[in-house]
C-alpha cells in the first residue's frame, strides 16, 4: 500500500498516467478493506473505523476534484476551438488538454460494511 501511495503521489506527466497510478492506490485500499473483513477485532476498532470514514471522505473530495478538472479542460478546449479563441490558440501554439479518466472501479468510492 505504501508503494502504491508513493506512485500515486509522484508527479505524473499526463492525466492518464496519474489515473493509472491512482488506480493502483485504490486497489491497495480495497485489499485493506477486504482484509478487515477477516478480522472482526479490526472492524470494531474505533481508529480503524475513523480511518475508513476519512478514506471515504477523501474519495469523495477526489471525485469532486476530478469533475472540476474535467469541466475546466472542457471549457479550455471549447474556447481554443471556437472563434475568437482559435486565433489566439493557433498564434501561441495552445494544444488541447487531456481529460482525467479514472477507471470505473476508481470512480466509485469503496463500500464499507460494518
Amino acid at each position: 500500500m505504501i508503494d502504491a501511495r508513493a506512485k500515486s503521489m509522484a508527479a505524473a506527466p499526463t492525466p492518464a498516467a496519474q489515473g493509472q497510478a491512482d488506480t493502483g492506490l485504490t486497489g491497495a485500499l480495497r485489499q485493506l478493506f477486504a482484509l478487515s473483513e477477516a478480522y472482526p477485532d479490526l472492524k470494531a476498532n474505533t481508529n480503524f473505523l475513523a480511518l475508513q470514514e476519512e478514506l471515504q471522505n477523501t474519495e469523495s473530495r477526489i471525485a469532486y476534484a476530478r469533475q472540476f478538472y474535467n469541466d475546466a479542460v472542457e471549457r479550455y478546449n471549447n474556447t481554443t476551438q471556437s472563434f475568437p479563441g482559435v486565433i489566439f490558440a493557433k498564434s501561441f501554439n495552445f494544444a488541447d488538454r487531456e481529460f482525467f479518466e479514472a477507471e470505473a472501479a476508481a470512480a466509485n468510492p469503496p463500500s464499507v460494511k460494518f
